[in-house]
Formats: structure tokens, C-alpha cells, sequence
């Protein structure tokens, strides 16, 4: 084997793939990336590919990019160590060969040599599942950070640590949930063939991995069996197996009987939540009370001499005044996941659920002006919600003498 490449690309493509390969593990090879090349066309112009893969028992990821293809072959070599390479390679074409028992890595003056792994035993890497359909890369990257912010981080209750992927004709359901909060993000996407649907957990870590490295432009292809995922995009492709169990459903959760509704100014409020939790020590609440006659929400935080309150304009309709109180980090999650100009509460009261959606554009306070749904969508799509709403209920807690 032998090929040319620039470091750029090389450190690129080196680096999404090693993004599976495990920390330790008591099998060697898994730690290894497998290079393999192909000389294209065969008109001796030296035009080919180079195709760099990786695998653990969870997750595996296969990337194909162009090189300057002089002998085709394969080589498998320590992968975070050929990445540790990369990033200090000096910048311009980069020479790769394997001689003998080494593989060896140059450009522009330095040089470096890696013993290789015995290609034997390399387990070969698992196939895509069955393409189901297409979702927009941008769309699903910032659905997918969305919804993860509400996963758990416990791995003793594992599906919890994940994201619910559904599929219901045209609409795509990304749902995740720590049994404090739930998020629910659902966009439109292609599906392959009608009637495709799907409901399935894939680890919000992993998948959050995924929708980052995939790219920002183009269609991602979504692929689904019964024990695994699948992601294509642009030469890269990477699985994932499915964590077992499902999650709550949230229909039931989602339908606040009789709320009162409050609107609210988004970036004001976040930046007024993150300024008054300086005061809140540990997991003291940020307290929120909102007035219909005074037209605002005041924010406090803290106790005793140690304390910290703001004052925003805001609309509230259903009640003449309401207070509530939220975990400040996760109040400050659930705020950082919206983009709007303006956010829709629906507020049962203390100790109670809060829904919290995008809301209509404001003056100053807002008025509500969203749909049925509290989303501002047009359309319907599963559960009620329109086919692109991000949903995001939190459990207020009892608020506390300030």
C-alpha cells in the first residue's frame, strides 16, 4: 500500500472515524483503524480512494475520501495514535506507505512509524440497516441537540440515557427524557418508501456524536433495523446499536389541562435566569413570578442576605398572577435549546408541569398569538404538534422564601 493525501483531509477523515473506537478495551484490534485503498479508474493517472474505518461493540464509522492511490492495499494501525500523528503533521501532501512490518506516515521533512495489527483479526464491520428515508443534516443536528439535554446521564437505567428516534410517514419524532423534563422535537424528513414508520432508542450520546460530524449541508440517509442504526452522508457512514426499552409516552404528559399562558421575550429571559442563578447554591430553585396586571415575570434566586431578582415584561392570560420555580440548570438547558424571539409557558402552578414552546414575535412582552398547539406551526403532524415543534416540559418545584 501506498497513497498520497493531503494532511488536512487525512486529519479530518482520521479523526471522525477514531470518534468510535473505545477508550480501552481487552481486544486489541478494536483499537485499530483499518486503511484501505483503491486505485479508482486504473488509467495510471493515480486518482483513488481512501477508505478509513473504525469499530467498538457499540458504534462503528466508515469514511471515503480522495488520495493520489500509487498501490492499493490495506493496513490496520493503532487509530488514536495515527491521530495523534495527524494533528501535528506539518501542513501540504502527506506520503503514506507500509514497509514490511511498519506503516509509515511523512510530509514536508518529518516522518513517523507505526507498527501495524494483524489484519486477521479484524472483525468485519456491520452492514448498513435498510435506508427508511432522508432528514435535512442541518434540521437534524439541531434537533438532535435539542432533545438531548433532557436525557439522563445515569447508566444504570440505560434507556434513559437515550433518545427516542420515531418515524410516522413524513414526520420525524425525536423525544428524550430524565424523568424531571422532556423534550420533543419533531421535523419533517423523506421518507423511502410509504408508510415507513419506526420507533426506536439510540443513545443520546452516540447520536449526538453523530449529527455533529455528519455535516451541515445536504440530506442524511436514516437507516433502521430491529437491532441497530444507521447514518449516511456525504462518504461517511456510521451505525449504532439500539439501546433496549422504551420511553414514556408523552402525549398524556403534554396535555396541561386548563394552563395558564405566559409569553415572554426568549433572549431577555434566558439571559435574566443565567444572571439571577449566580445566588442559587446547589440546586435552589430560580423562582419565576409572573403578574397579569403588572404585565411581567419577576426572577429571584437565593436566600436570606444572598439574593438576586429581575423584572421583564411579559403576558399572562388564565390567571391573575402564578409563580413557579425550576432547577436552575435545567431551566437554563431548557432555554439555551430554543432560537425564537419569544417562548410560550403553559403553567399549571408550584410542584406542577410547565410546557415551554416557541412563541408568536413580540413588542417587548408578547402576546399569544401561537397556535392550539403553542408551537406557531401550521400543519399536523403525530401527537398533535406540527410536522417541525420543539416542546420542552419541565417539573416546577415548590418555590422558597427569598
Amino acid at each position: 500500500m501506498e497513497f498520497r493525501i493531503e494532511r488536512s483531509a487525512l486529519t479530518e477523515a482520521v479523526s471522525w472515524a477514531a470518534r468510535v473506537l473505545p477508550v480501552r478495551s481487552p481486544v486489541p484490534v478494536l483499537g485499530g483503524l483499518l486503511l484501505d485503498t483503491d486505485a479508482g479508474s486504473g488509467d495510471g493517472t493515480g486518482a483513488g480512494r481512501l477508505r478509513i474505518s473504525g469499530l467498538d461493540y457499540e458504534a462503528s464509522a466508515r469514511i471515503d475520501v480522495e488520495g493520489e492511490v500509487l498501490r492499493p492495499g490495506k493496513v490496520l494501525v493503532m487509530g488514536r495514535r495515527l491521530l495523534d500523528i495527524c494533528k501535528v503533521l506539518p501542513d501540504g501532501p502527506v506520503e503514506c506507505a507500509v514497509e514490511g512490518s511498519r506503516f509509515t506516515v511523512s510530509g514536508d521533512g518529518a516522518r513517523f512509524g507505526l507498527s501495524v495489527l494483524p489484519l486477521d483479526d479484524y472483525p468485519a464491520l456491520p452492514p448498513l440497516p435498510r435506508v427508511r428515508g432522508a432528514v435535512d443534516a442541518e434540521l437534524f443536528a439541531a434537533a438532535v441537540a435539542d432533545v438531548a439535554v433532557a436525557a439522563g446521564r445515569d447508566d444504570t437505567l440505560p434507556v434513559l440515557t437515550g433518545i427516542r428516534l420515531g418515524l410516522d410517514g413524513d414526520t420525524m419524532t425525536l423525544a428524550a427524557t430524565d424523568r424531571y423534563r422532556f423534550a420533543v422535537r419533531t421535523l419533517p424528513w423523506k421518507a423511502a418508501a410509504p408508510g415507513e414508520s419506526a420507533d426506536v432508542i439510540v443513545s443520546a450520546r452516540r447520536l449526538t456524536e453523530i449529527a455533529r460530524s455528519l455535516g451541515r449541508s445536504g440530506l442524511v440517509s436514516v437507516a433502521l433495523d430491529a437491532g441497530s442504526a444507521g447514518f449516511e452522508h456525504a462518504g461517511m457512514r456510521t451505525t449504532v446499536r439500539l439501546l433496549e426499552g422504551r420511553l414514556p409516552r408523552h402525549d398524556k404528559l403534554f396535555a396541561l389541562e386548563d394552563p395558564a399562558v405566559a409569553v415572554v421575550d426568549r433572549a431577555r429571559l434566558t439571559e435574566a435566569a443565567k444572571r439571577v442563578s449566580v445566588v442559587a447554591d446547589g440546586d435552589s430553585p430560580v423562582q419565576m413570578t409572573f403578574s397579569r396586571a403588572d404585565a411581567s415575570v419577576t426572577l429571584r434566586a437565593g436566600y436570606e442576605d444572598d439574593v438576586a431578582s429581575q423584572r421583564l415584561p411579559a403576558t399572562l392570560e388564565g390567571a391573575e398572577e402564578l409563580t413557579v420555580a425550576f432547577n436552575p440548570a435545567y431551566l437554563a438547558d431548557a432555554l439555551a435549546s430554543f432560537t425564537g424571539p419569544a417562548l410560550r409557558l403553559q403553567l399549571l402552578g408550584a410542584g406542577q408541569r410547565a410546557l415551554i414552546t416557541d412563541g408568536a414575535p413580540t413588542d417587548g412582552a408578547g402576546t399569544d398569538g401561537a397556535g392550539t398547539d403553542g408551537a406557531g406551526t401550521d400543519g399536523a403532524g403525530p401527537d398533535g404538534a406540527g410536522p417541525d415543534t420543539h416542546r420542552h416540559l419541565l417539573m416546577s418545584v415548590r418555590p422558597q422564601l427569598v
